[in-house]
């Protein structure tokens, strides 16, 4: 993730100019302006206070990537469905399922 970017692109939806922002955020419109051409590097809680200012939330999470036998689990899934693919599909005209609560 590029914070420079980040920074840049909420100020832009946000119609912000780099004054506006760093009022809001409680800083000063050039570490604003360091941020966004990279010369600077926020922490994270830095760039979240920046990007609230601007009407925005992050939502960072972290997914762990999962492989099956080398394969990333995307490529797992489309290679299972393409095997389920190639079996007919045979389906009853009536649903047969057990009653619960008798």
């Amino acid at each position: 993730m590029d914070a420079g970017l980040l920074i840049r692109d909420a100020r832009s939806r946000a119609g912000l100019t780099l004054r506006s922002l760093a009022a809001e955020a409680g800083t000063s419109h050039s570490t604003i302006a360091a941020y966004e051409s990279g010369r600077k590097i926020p922490t994270t809680a830095t760039l979240e206070r920046i990007v609230r200012a601007a009407g925005f939330a992050l939502d960072h999470r972290l997914h762990r990537r999962v492989e099956v036998d080398g394969l990333p689990r995307g490529e797992e899934l489309r290679a299972v469905l393409e095997l389920a693919a190639a079996f007919p599909v045979r389906h009853r005209l009536t649903l047969e399922a057990p009653v619960f609560g008798r």
